[in-house]
């Protein structure tokens, strides 16, 4: 499974977000706000610790790592280059 597939799945279970189907989300799509995902700021606490236990990558601040939060790629991506 890759990382952007795992990580979709976990922000599905984890978040709890039961109106989004993984089929229909698009990976250049926002997390944040009313587009995308619709994230918000709790979630955003909830996503670091996510990506900390499945991914083993460590966000110390996510102001510095906003673009990374961009979108599920950017997720994605930003783990991928973590873990290399």
């Amino acid at each position: 499974m890759s990382v952007y597939d795992k990580l979709l799945t976990a922000i599905l279970d984890e978040l709890y977000i039961e109106d989004i189907s993984a089929e229909t989300v698009k990976g250049d799509e926002p997390l944040f706000g009313d587009d995308g995902l619709g994230l918000d700021s709790l979630d955003a606490v909830e996503l670091v610790v996510l990506v900390e236990k499945h991914f083993g990558v460590v966000i110390e601040n996510i102001e510095e790592d906003r673009v990374a939060f961009s979108s599920l790629n950017a997720l994605a991506a930003f783990i991928e280059e973590r873990q290399a």
